[in-house]
């Protein structure tokens, strides 16, 4: 993940490419970054669940032929919960292959070897046709106290509230699915925590402390028995 994202200009359009090839991975990923994209990468299904997780992206640019979960059984994961366009890479040619490809919920397909450029213009285009864009929030309401998604920071009356590296990244993936539950393995993927389950819950005790009025019965930072916890920010 690139680690200067808040400071790059919101409109840039934030890719996920998913390949297991190194080599090829690294290649999309420099030439997107160098054609106005954001781009972060991953090396299979697993790991770009990890990314998807706790980031927004616009667009995925997928490998079908990787080891494990491949990517057509990944893409048809994705549509289960998920309308982010696809863009799919294979050395397959096949008509039939295509058609696969794109039941299984792929918006483009591009054949291996194929030109940077086009890489790019594919992209630009599905961007341009795709579903109407989802609102990016940036920073979430909850009483007082106001979180940057982007800094990672917290006010609260205009005064910064201490946050941890594991609160903040903590509060940055709830704040980023606002309203859906995420799971306590979601949360440890999500803030590299590590330990067990029992870690995230102590976390959230604490944030709730930094954020609600009264823990003990919280408006925002909400408990899911026997799924997860859920924010539920003022703002829409």
């Amino acid at each position: 993940m690139n680690e200067n994202a808040a400071k790059l200009p919101e409109d840039m359009p934030h890719v996920l490419v998913v390949d297991d090839d190194d080599r090829l991975r690294g290649l999309i990923a420099k030439f997107l970054g160098d054609n106005g994209f954001l781009v972060a990468a991953a090396t299979d299904a697993a790991d770009a669940r990890r990314l998807m997780r706790s980031l927004a992206f616009d667009l995925i640019v997928l490998d079908l032929m990787m080891p494990g979960e491949n990517g057509l059984e990944f893409a048809e994961s994705i549509r289960e919960t998920d309308d982010i366009p696809i863009l799919m890479l294979t050395a397959m040619s096949e008509s039939e292959d295509r058609i696969r490809g794109l039941e299984k919920g792929g918006d483009d397909y591009l054949t291996k070897p194929f030109e940077p450029r086009e890489l790019v213009l594919r992209i630009h285009s599905i961007l341009k046709r795709a579903r109407p864009a989802r609102t990016i929030v940036t920073e979430v309401i909850l009483g007082e106290a106001i979180f940057s998604i982007d800094k990672g920071e917290m006010l609260r009356r205009g005064r910064r509230v201490h946050l941890t590296e594991v609160e903040a990244a903590l509060l940055r993936a709830l704040a980023a699915k606002p309203g859906r539950v995420l799971s306590r393995e979601d949360l440890i993927a999500a803030t590299d925590a590590g330990g067990e389950s029992r870690a995230i819950d102590v976390q959230v005790t604490r944030l709730r402390r930094k954020i609600e009025h009264d823990p003990r019965a919280p408006r925002y930072l909400k408990t899911v028995r026997g799924k997860g916890y859920v924010l539920w920010p003022d703002n829409p």
